[in-house]
């Protein structure tokens, strides 16, 4: 049973959120991007061309039952030249036309393979569908990703850009004090180290932006701007049901990789059924109409007199046909798909066990990460707190430069490991309901709805 759980966003209340420094008022939203991948994404147009094709598979199978009817004409011209043994009589040259057409019908009454083969395109139509949801649930998982890769960027970006403008506002401080003789030289050049070091970082994470916004390009098929943030204030919560077995469970069921190994198994079972009813006689009812023409005959340059002819021709029966030896391939057949058929039991019990391992992964990925993300908000409020401290106490002497800077770097430091974790989390979600094949287009209007 597909159990669709209502999908929640991330916890930003505090710290940076993601995307939050560097987006403006009005963007791009996720479902937007989403509809722009659904009509770019060539991964995703193969798919859809895919699918299209599997259809295909139940007419060509239903094609096996049905008559077939045929017709054929021919047209041909004759120049004969007779010459006769018996002395005194001449050689004689002849020229006429026959023609003709045949309307033929066959209708198999008995041929169980081609029942079967019904059957089999039944089952691919099955396969092409599941196959086509893992493409749309891949494409899902692939867009936000990028999506929020690029907010995370952006943070990663402007967080650089502050904690230059605070390093340079604690480099100044550390080169007024050392004038006035308050400070040593040393809080001046350590404050210069990390300054230069953060150029370093703006440049890397300026980089990663531009890098990340290309991924998403790519899926969407135009430049990324003005992507919105999700909403300060809400919260993610966990998976429902809460149960690591229910989830498992579903997933063994109900992944798109799971139902379409199954198709391919059913597939493969009854081709060793279609193989052997090479042994089996077949059955075919089958009737023709047709007319044959002779022209009259030319002999010698003057026309014969009463030499033409036409003729009609009816038949209706029945055509039996009994397979008796091969060459022993028929039995090689049937030997190929038996081993085929042992390959997709070991390809569905592995499916089961990846999408339960899956299944897994995810939900112990979003239960750890929201765990993750309670034990950063309290280092974040923690960090916050010792750097006004240090600040303090630099003022009054009881601190050095130094530790002011290690304090403002752990604060930045836990602000971006914290919006990854956010992310990570909501990622984990997704994969969660991807494994248990119960992720839609409605998980990103869920989301969506959390952008602001």
């Amino acid at each position: 049973m597909k159990m669709k759980t209502k999908m929640i966003s991330l916890m930003l209340a505090g710290g940076l959120s993601i995307g939050g420094l560097s987006a403006p008022a009005q963007g791009a939203d996720l479902m937007g991007v989403y509809r722009d991948a659904l009509a770019y994404d060539a991964q995703f147009a193969a798919a859809r061309a895919a699918l299209d094709a599997g259809r295909e598979r139940l007419p060509q199978g239903r094609a096996g039952l049905l008559p077939n009817i045929g017709l054929s004409s021919s047209t041909v011209w004759n120049d004969t030249d007779t010459n006769f043994r018996r002395s005194g009589v001449r050689s004689v040259d002849s020229e006429y036309n026959t023609n003709g057409w045949t309307v033929s019908l066959t209708q198999p009454l008995f041929r169980w393979q081609n029942w079967v083969a019904y059957n089999q395109s039944e089952l691919a139509v099955a396969q092409a569908e599941a196959e086509f949801m893992l493409a749309r649930q891949d494409l899902i998982v692939r867009t936000v990703v990028a999506y929020f890769d690029v907010l995370l960027a952006q943070d990663l970006l402007a967080t650089a850009q502050a904690q230059k403008v605070a390093i340079a506002e604690q480099l100044e401080s550390a080169k007024r004090n050392f004038e006035v003789g308050t400070a040593t030289i040393t809080d001046s050049q350590e404050a210069q180290s990390r300054y230069d070091l953060t150029i370093a970082q703006e440049i890397a994470a300026q980089n990663d932006l531009d890098v990340k916004r290309q991924v998403l390009r790519s899926i969407i098929g135009k430049e990324p701007d003005g992507l919105k943030t999700v909403k300060a204030g809400v919260r993610l919560a966990g998976p429902q049901p809460a149960d690591i077995n229910k989830w498992v469970e579903m997933a063994e069921a109900s992944a798109a990789t799971v139902q379409a190994s199954q198709a391919r198994y059913e597939i493969a079972v009854r081709e060793v059924e279609r193989q052997r009813a090479g042994h089996y006689p077949t059955l075919d009812l089958v009737a023709s109409r047709g007319r044959s023409s002779t022209s009259n005959t030319v002999v010698g340059g003057v026309a014969g007199v009463g030499s033409g002819s036409d003729t009609d021709s009816t038949t209706v029966g029945l055509q039996l046909n009994l397979p008796i030896f091969s060459g022993g391939a028929t039995m090689s057949r049937d030997r190929e798909a038996v081993a085929l058929k042992e390959r997709a039991v070991a390809d569905l019990d592995n499916a089961r066990r990846t999408a339960a391992l899956n299944a897994r992964q995810g939900y112990l990925g979003v239960t750890a990460g929201l765990a993750q993300i309670r034990a950063y908000e309290a280092a974040l409020t923690s960090s916050q707190s010792a750097l006004e401290s240090n600040k303090l106490g630099y003022e009054v002497g009881v601190r050095i430069n130094i530790d002011v800077l290690n304090a403002q770097s752990q604060l930045y430091d836990t602000r971006q490991k914290l919006a990854k974790a956010r992310m990570d989390t909501l990622i984990a979600l997704l994969r969660l309901k991807a494994a248990s094949g119960s992720l839609g287009e409605d998980d990103v209007a869920n989301i969506n709805t959390l952008l602001d």
